[in-house]
């Protein structure tokens, strides 16, 4: 027997269900993030520029953030085997080295026809601030990926 186990299926799901993950930023995943990305502006990297902006000091990017979604949906709602749809997201207050943010995917619809459900997704910090709010569609992986694949 595998140790691999398939995410929920949408018969396994229900309205209302739901997952999240939290993650404390550091100075490390922003340098990172900017590497990878090729986002070096200032805001996130250069504490002198940042600090004379409307933030007052840097920012951590915007995706950094929202990507934490990702472990959400992949590994525990829907989780192994999903895939992602598509995805909206709305900035709402700013994330800085050293939060703490919980991304939370909860299920508002599925469409068994299609094999898709609808997910509200938010963002917060330590403090409960909400700093990003948004919405996704995602394909959980279907009954028969158990046996194609050897998995539970």
């Amino acid at each position: 027997m595998s140790e691999i186990k398939l995410g929920k299926t949408i018969n396994e799901i229900s309205v209302g269900d739901s997952a999240s993950f939290s993650k404390t930023i550091t100075e490390t995943d922003i340098y990172l993030f900017a590497g990878i990305t090729g986002d070096f502006n200032p805001m996130h990297v250069n504490e002198e520029f940042a600090k004379k902006t409307m933030f007052g000091r840097r920012i951590a990017h915007g995706g950094i953030s929202t990507s934490l979604i990702a472990p959400v949906l992949g590994t525990m709602l829907p989780g192994l085997g999903t895939v992602a749809i598509g995805m909206s997201v709305r900035y709402r207050a700013p994330v800085y080295p050293g939060d703490t943010i919980t991304a939370i995917a909860t299920v508002v619809e599925k469409f068994e026809e299609k094999n898709r459900i609808r997910m509200e997704m938010k963002w917060i910090n330590q403090d409960g601030t909400e700093v990003a709010l948004g919405e996704g569609t995602v394909m959980p992986p279907k009954e028969e990926y158990k046996q194609m694949f050897g998995i539970e």
